[in-house]
């Protein structure tokens, strides 16, 4: 069970890292689009010359952000999938720790009542 959770805790920890990614690679293209149509702008600009190349890299900058965002997304639904089921494999572990205390114990008193009721155990 421990290392069944250990698995749990290191896929949610995949998904978090991903997940961060993505929006990291999400904010570059949104700056990336800004930079460009901020050069589209300016006045000593090549853009002018050639206004459907700056265009079209805006595009794709932009649809660049929004599928990294999409993924990001994807990551925290599965982020939460990977906590659920962390969360699940831990109280299950936590109630394997408790039956095995108690079993220890219940084997321990058993042990100590033996002792006590065998003829020649001194009080």
């Amino acid at each position: 069970m421990a290392k069944l959770l250990t698995l749990q805790k290191r896929v949610k920890e995949l998904h978090e890292a991903r997940h961060a990614a993505f929006l990291k690679e999400a904010a570059a293209a949104e700056r990336e689009a800004t930079e460009i149509a901020r050069r589209l702008e300016a006045s000593e600009s090549l853009a002018a010359l050639f206004p459907d190349l700056y265009h079209r890299r805006i595009a794709q900058a932009l649809a660049r952000r929004e599928a990294n965002e999409d993924k990001a997304a994807q990551e925290a639904r599965k982020i939460a999938a990977a906590d659920a089921r962390a969360n699940i494999v831990e109280r299950a572990h936590r109630e394997v720790l408790k039956k095995h205390e108690r079993n220890v114990e219940e084997k321990a008193i058993l042990e100590f009542i033996e002792q006590r009721l065998k003829p020649g155990a001194s009080d």
